[in-house]
């Protein structure tokens, strides 16, 4: 049976070189051959663990973001909650299991996952139905992309969903930007460069007197997906929340790699038994946001996000109810929200309807 490197080498020899974007698509996106298609790559078995896997208190915080936002909106009888690239379900399984608290609001959740994976949507299906809280909501329907989502109010949460998508690279040479692209040097995957010029439009501005070898990095996939998004807010209430690591305001730099059995490797090697992500740039995002009609706070940090909502005050009752685990709990506190740990990489950005007032966490 053909593998996923013979498609590329396939693909590379029909068309010639071909870029970072698209070999990152084809890794992880392939129908057949792709990273996300075949298994389950989360958790201490496969090769990262996500911020829902660390502890509890990460999705039951967004779930009470959920709820304080549904209520800013006017308690809608109806309202579209959605996530983009939901993983095992455990994140969904855990905002709902908060969203109990806020009287109404499970009751008027029309729940949409945005997801590609068949394997993954029998993990998230399984999740889900084994937590018990999706039987109090309206609908529960899967979604190939963002796009099919109904209209109405709308609530979005995206957890290292946006790092994902796929990067175009560009560097900077003494003839000005070319994009990076992936060749083949006899049977084995190397970086190349276009000979030509980018297309007008592709390139960041402000950028021009970059330093020879400096990178810039592009996603076509996540400008599209906000500007549709924050179109939507402008004409209907709903907010959505962001939460990834990247760069608060715009900065060059190569962050494409790979990770295998939670070890960073050549994202070349073995194609489509690693994953590929890059870091994202919020500053771009927001400015793409704010120019489509949304309104934009953040990005602020992970940790100060948590700090502000209480997970502090989440893990010291935790801690109470359950002193056996207070260690385990701690740790997870930890991660999440340490300078040294999650807590500064990661970034959380929130995007609302015109006239709302501030998100919590983000005062």
């Amino acid at each position: 049976m053909p593998t996923l490197r013979d498609h590329l080498r396939r693909r590379i020899a029909e068309e010639g070189s071909i870029t970072v974007a698209d070999y990152m698509g084809d890794v992880l996106g392939h129908s057949r051959l792709g990273y996300y298609m075949s298994g389950d790559p989360f958790g201490r078995e496969g090769d990262f663990i996500t911020a829902p896997e660390i502890s509890q208190m990460f999705g039951e915080l967004i779930g009470v973001w959920c709820a304080v936002q549904w209520r800013a909106m006017g308690e809608p009888p109806t309202v579209n909650l959605v996530e983009l690239g939901p993983g095992r379900g455990t994140l969904m399984a855990d905002v709902l299991r908060a969203g109990r608290g806020a009287e109404g609001f499970l009751e008027s959740i029309a729940l949409g996952l945005v997801e590609i994976s068949p394997v993954l949507k029998g993990l998230q299906e399984e999740t889900l139905l084994g937590a018990g809280d999706v039987r109090s909501i309206q609908s529960l329907r899967w979604l190939s992309d963002f796009t099919k989502v109904p209209d109405g109010p709308l609530l979005v949460i995206a957890n290292e969903f946006l790092d994902a998508l796929p990067v175009h690279q560009f560097q900077m040479t003494p003839e000005g930007w070319r994009e990076r692209l992936v060749g083949l040097d006899a049977e084995e995957f190397q970086f190349t460069l276009c000979g030509t010029a980018p297309m007008e439009g592709m390139i960041h501005s402000g950028h021009e007197d970059a330093e020879d070898g400096a990178f810039m990095e592009v996603r076509p996939a996540a400008l599209t997906l906000i500007r549709d998004l924050a179109g939507r807010l402008s004409r209907q209430p709903g907010s959505a929340l962001f939460i990834d690591y990247g760069h608060g305001q715009t900065a060059l730099g190569d962050t494409f790699q790979a990770v295998k059995g939670h070890q960073y490797q050549d994202p070349l090697d073995d194609p489509g038994m690693a994953d590929l992500t890059a870091h994202v740039d919020f500053g771009v995002l927001g400015t793409a946001a704010s120019d489509t009609g949304g309104v934009v706070f953040g990005p602020v940090s992970q940790g100060n996000f948590l700090n502000s909502l209480g997970i502090g005050i989440r893990a010291e009752a935790l801690a109470t109810a359950s002193p056996a685990h207070k260690q385990e709990i701690m740790a997870g506190l930890h991660r999440l929200t340490s300078d040294d740990a999650m807590g500064r990489l990661f970034k959380v950005m929130a995007l609302t309807s015109p006239g709302m007032a501030s998100p919590e966490g983000f005062e």
